[in-house]
């Protein structure tokens, strides 16, 4: 059994229904799953203790990319989480019309890649609503299962 951290920041509610998902999938494969809005937790040793931890954040912006504005303090002190030799993965949802279509994935996947942590495999984007993307989230939540 695995002991691991989902940490999502959502603003229209997508994101967190994505890591809703995910957090059933794991449970269900009977791993040991807490899922907590980024407003909630603080980056100092996030990842300690953990067998791999999750981040969800949607993008907005078209000029830029730019993280779901509850995610950017955490995001801002990475360098605390503790993330080296944990394995990761990044999921996200946006709107592919824009220019940085789940930017965000990207920009936090580099960012872990930086701190050493070991990513499990393709960050997860998510265009529109996620309840048109089930199948892809079940796909993507086995594939990290294999992982563990």
């Amino acid at each position: 059994m695995a002991n691991v951290l989902i940490v999502y920041g959502s603003t229209t509610g997508n994101t967190e229904w994505v890591a809703n998902q995910l957090s059933a999938q794991f449970k269900e494969a009977g791993h040991s799953v807490d899922a907590s809005n980024v407003t909630k937790v603080t980056a100092d040793g996030l990842c300690s203790g953990r067998d791999l931890v999750l981040f969800g954040c949607s993008t907005w912006g078209q000029d830029e990319i730019e993280l779901q504005e509850d995610f950017i303090p955490l995001f801002q002190s990475f360098d605390k989480i503790g993330a080296s030799g944990v394995k990761t993965g990044v999921f996200g949802c946006g709107d592919e019309d824009y220019t940085f279509f789940c930017g965000a994935v990207d920009a936090i996947s580099g960012k872990l890649n930086d701190l050493g942590s070991k990513l499990v495999g393709k960050g997860l984007k998510i265009n529109g609503d996620p309840g048109d993307s089930t199948d892809a989230i079940k796909t993507w939540g086995s594939s990290v299962l294999a992982a563990l």
